[in-house]
């Protein structure tokens, strides 16, 4: 099982600083399930189903690495495969509930007890409000506002037209605003 959130402001991965070269598998696998893992859990994954899913989109990217880009950056592609196993995972039935549950996360060291209660509040608000966003808004919006990719990076890794890209970011902005200020009102915001 994969701990703890991963932070934003960790650096690249050394997979990004080689383009050019296709990486190899076993690199893929350790230096990015841990993004895989963040990624298909702001993409609505149960918690109980993450481990799963994660090690199923895996096998299809040792199947396809071969046939990636690798002038390409690795995680745009890598959503768009995270993408489809959540979507696929949306479609069965008896995941059409949405649980809204914490997930369990260890106590960031270098935050005080109060503030990383508060960390994780938000955390929880922010995952509440991303689970409302409709899943391609969501997907736009957490590849370009978290994972900081860029917008013709997200269309290309997404196959969709750089307008739509743009337009489902600015419906996944919305949409996530909306969803969370409700949350934020209710006294969940410190």
């Amino acid at each position: 099982m994969v701990p703890a959130t991963v932070r934003s402001s960790e650096s690249p991965s050394p997979i990004a600083a080689t383009a050019g070269i296709a990486p190899d598998f076993a690199v893929v696998f350790s230096e990015q399930l841990r993004y895989l893992w963040n990624t298909l859990r702001r993409l609505g994954i149960h918690e109980g189903d993450l481990e799963d899913i994660a090690h199923e989109v895996m096998l299809r990217v040792h199947a396809q690495l071969p046939q990636h880009d690798p002038e390409q950056p690795i995680r745009p592609w890598l959503f768009g495969l995270a993408l489809g196993a959540a979507a696929n995972y949306r479609r069965l039935a008896r995941h059409r509930v949405e649980l809204h549950a914490a997930p369990p996360e260890a106590r960031a060291p270098e935050l005080a007890a109060d503030e990383d209660l508060i960390a994780r509040e938000r955390r929880v608000l922010v995952q509440q409000a991303l689970l409302q966003v409709p899943l391609q808004h969501r997907a736009v919006l957490i590849l370009h506002d978290m994972d900081e990719t860029t917008v013709p990076e997200i269309a290309a890794a997404l196959g969709i037209g750089l307008n739509t890209a743009y337009s489902r970011l600015r419906l996944g902005r919305e949409a996530f605003r909306r969803a969370l200020e409700p949350l934020m009102a209710r006294g969940g915001a410190k």
